[in-house]
Formats: C-alpha cells, structure tokens, sequence
C-alpha cells in the first residue's frame, strides 16, 4: 500500500475496501488515520524495526489497518490460516519470532483451544471487537492513541508469509525490508498494470481469505493504484456474482474451485447478474480442468487471466483466454524476463514435450526462514530455482503442469501423474471433481486410487464402472485407477488447494 498516504490525502472520503457481508465501509482517510493510530500502538510497546506481529483474523477492515501499521511501524505481519491446526499455529508463531498476537473476535474457539494448549505461552495477546477472556483488548489499546501523529522514519514494514504447507508444516518466506527513501517507489514490478489493467477507479473483488498471499497482495495493489476493494467474508457462488453486479466489479481474482460451483448454478441464477463491469478475472493456486475454464470463457467472455507462481517469487508465467483456447491447458510463457526450463532427475534439460522439474532463470532469490536446507533444495548448481513442480513447454515455449514431485505415483517402477489421470476423469459428464493419489499396494509399491465428488444429480451406483470404462478409453493400463472413492467434497485449503497428504494419510495409518 505504498501510495495509500498519497490517496488519503487527495481523496480521503474515497472508498478503500467494501466489507458485504457486515455493510462496513472503510474510506482512504478513516483507514489511514486507524493505521496511523495502530502504528503509534506498536510503537509504543517497543518494537524495533524488523521485528513482527502475528495476525489471526477473518476478513475485516482490520486486517487492512493493522497491515499498513505495520509498514509505517517498519515491522513484519505474519497473517495466519484460520484453519491451521495448533500445532501448525505454533509452529508459525515460534519460527517466525513474533512478538504479539492479534486475534479477531469471531474465533473464540480457535483461540480457546491455543490457550488451553499453552501454545502462545506469554506472548501478549490481543483480540478485536467484543474481546476474548485471556486477552486483552485492541480497541482499548488504541484508544490510547485517539488522534493520528508523526511517526518515525523507519523502513517500510511488510508481509512475512508462510506456504499453505501442503505437504507438511508451512515454510516461513522473509523478504528484506523496505528502506524510507524507497517509500514512494513501487513495492512489486509493475508488470501487472499492463497485464491485468490495474488503474485508478478500478473495483477489486476478493472472495478468498486475506491472508493467503495473492488476495493479500492484491488487495494491496488496488489501494496503491487508488482502486476500491470487495472484501467478501467467505466465498458464496451467487454472492460472489451479486458483488460484481452491485459494487460495479471491474477485476477479480479466483481458485479453480469458485468457478466449478459458479457453474452449478441454476441457469437462471447465473444469468439473472449483470457481470457487464467485469473485464478481467485473475485465477491461480491450483489446476484448473479445460472443462471448466472453456465453460467459464463461454459465459464471462474472453477476460480469464490465468497465472502460475508462487510465494517464493522464483518466476511467473501468464496466459489470457484468446491464447489459452490455442492452447488449451498451458499455464502460460514466463515474464518478468524470466526463463523457463524442463530438466530431469540428473539435472539434464530436457526437449519440448517432456516432463520434468521447473526451473526459473532469471529471478530474484529467496530463502526459507530458518530453513537452509530447503532453501538449497529450492535452487540448482546453475542458480535456477523451483517450486517443486512437474511439467512441459510445447515448442513455443508455454508451460504446461503436469504435478508436484512429492504427488507422483510411483508404480511398479513407473511414474504416473496424478494431474494427467484427473484430466481424463474430469471429462466425464458425472464427474465434478477429481482427485487422484498412490495408495499402497503389495506387489507394485503403490496403485492408482481416484477420489471422486459426482455432479449434482448422478447415481453413484454404476458410476465406477461408467468411470473404468471411460479411463479405458482415454489412459494407458498402468494409469487407470485400481481403486474408487466418492465423496462430498475433497479436502482443500481455504486457496482452493488440493490437500493430498490429507488423502493419503487415511491409507497409511
């Protein structure tokens, strides 16, 4: 929120972020003048420059305020999961030194079981709005503080972020600070200005958790540009497409799961929104089934926007819809002047049309905090780095993912990919999601068994065998499922990630 100061000064009745769910409105000015007052706050506990807070909060206008304090206040915030387990909380909150805990009103029960554990320890805590017993009160603590004032220079605080930890316990990501004379400069490359349209006057809806990375940070972008915010408590298909018809929505971000539940509405209830504001949809974090993007592009238009990154920042690839129907599938070409590159397990590069582990050329290094053996397995001899995935680049240079490393079947000595398996399940007209994992088997190491949610209205009985057949038809012997599953739903993060440990595990008890 670089330029937040700049917008409260020139535009202070201006709306910074719309809260629906609660009917709160914040204005440029009323959250500049609470940042400041938080900020004051902070500083007065004596917290030194670099040092950081840990945020354990829904989607509130708070959860803006205390992100600016914290730049003014040249301190980290770490936002944390509502849905982390305690153990996962306090490993966070261990591994990344904060020195207070903020904790939001409406999660009594969370709280109550991170007192009961003694996981804070004495870490001071402090709970919004009504308060929680064992902690004491925000607003009191601002209430010391009732007008804005100076603030000292310091380097500008930011995000001190942890992955979703999909595949164990969440690794903390700790960018330098920012120094003061940097202040007016832009936080981020500008790169998405041209590729998304991001302007002055723009309408952001964010409908996922404020503290996951993208809906964080793209939130922050449109406050810096001047933009207004949708910040909707939780996501609801049809609240989401009634956000975009009353807020006059001109962007949006989404996980591949949004779209498929969208789609699940009734005819009437999808076409009964005017969506005519709406020119460009931004959606990541997880595969998204051509099934489901071609279906999205039908009704909303050419305006889908589709990324692969992550938190590390190691490299960024993007493609729009006209380039994705050419190529159905692809994630994109790299930008940012960033490369792409295939290898395989000796580190060999391979040719286009092979699979193999993704490495990025050309980026800023990162390291995991308090980690140097997985920042080291995040880089190669060569100075590339990775986030762990499997994929391909067709010959001119688009990358397709296949899965990450640690989700691959290995069966009977061979490698199988779970995302190419899903791919042909998901095409079945029964099916409305997938999931595909290696469950143990004695004689090969480990078979395919497919997790399956059947679309509203279909009959389990018979669908294994409608499936086997379909997979019969579409895979090679060896990546046919051995194995049927359905469920309600599959087990996800609140980022729309596919949480295949959670799977796996019941097969390995």
């Amino acid at each position: 929120m670089a330029q937040l100061a700049h917008w409260a000064r020139h535009h202070p009745d201006r709306i910074a972020a719309h809260f629906p769910d609660t009917g709160a409105a914040l204005s440029y000015g009323a959250l500049a003048a609470r940042a400041n007052r938080a900020a004051q706050w902070l500083l007065g506990l004596g917290l030194q420059p670099g040092e950081g807070i840990a945020l354990l909060l829904d989607n509130r206008p708070e959860f803006l305020e205390l992100a600016q304090a914290t730049r003014d206040a040249g301190l980290y915030y770490t936002p944390l999961s509502i849905h982390l387990r305690p153990p996962e909380v306090v490993h966070v909150l261990r591994d990344s030194g904060a020195k207070l805990l903020v904790v939001s009103d409406a999660l009594a029960g969370l709280a109550a079981e991170l007192r009961g554990e003694g996981a804070t320890g004495g870490l001071p805590r402090y709970a919004l709005g009504e308060g929680l017993p064992g902690h004491e009160s925000y607003e009191a603590a601002l209430a010391a503080h009732p007008r804005p004032a100076p603030l000292p220079e310091r380097p500008l605080g930011r995000e001190f972020l942890y992955s979703s930890g999909t595949t164990g316990l969440p690794k903390g990501i700790r960018r330098p600070l920012i120094p003061f004379a940097d202040a007016d400069k832009p936080e981020w490359d500008t790169t998405w200005r041209a590729l998304y349209g991001f302007e002055e006057g723009m309408v952001y809806l964010s409908p996922a958790p404020l503290y996951h990375a993208a809906p964080n940070r793209y939130v922050q972008r449109t406050l810096g540009e001047g933009g207004t915010a949708v910040v909707l408590q939780r996501f609801d298909a049809e609240a989401a497409l009634a956000a975009i018809e009353r807020f006059r929505v001109t962007h949006s971000q989404w996980v591949p799961t949004m779209f498929v539940r969208m789609l699940a509405l009734p005819e009437e209830t999808r076409q009964r929104h005017d969506l005519s504001s709406h020119r460009c949809a931004i959606h990541a974090a997880a595969p998204c089934a051509p099934a489901v993007k071609r279906a999205m592009i039908e009704w909303w238009g050419p305006i889908l926007r589709e990324y692969y990154a992550g938190s590390e920042g190691v490299g960024t690839t993007v493609i729009g819809s006209e380039e994705w129907l050419r190529r159905p599938g692809s994630v994109g070409r790299p930008v940012n002047g960033v490369r792409v590159h295939i290898t395989d397990e000796e580190g060999r590069e391979l040719p286009p049309g092979e699979t193999g582990q993704i490495w990025f050329e050309g980026a800023p290094r990162f390291a995991y905090h308090n980690a140097p053996e997985k920042t080291a397995a995040a880089y190669n001899a060569r100075g590339w780095g990775t986030l762990g995935d499997l994929g391909w680049l067709d010959e001119d240079g688009y990358l397709y993912l296949s899965d990450r490393r640690a989700d691959l079947i290995l069966s009977g000595g061979v490698n199988l990919y779970p995302a190419e398996i899903e791919a042909a399940l998901a095409t079945h007209p029964d099916v409305a999601e997938v999931a595909v994992v290696g469950i143990p088997h004695p004689e090969f190491g480990e078979q395919v068994h497919a997790v399956v949610v059947p679309r509203s209205g279909a009959a389990e009985q018979g669908l294994a065998a409608s499936l086997d057949a379909w997979c019969r038809d579409r895979l090679a012997g060896p990546k046919r499922p051995r194995s049927w599953e359905f469920a309600a739903e599959l087990p996800r993060s609140e980022a729309g990630k596919l949480l295949r440990r959670l799977l796996k595990e019941r097969y390995l008890r």
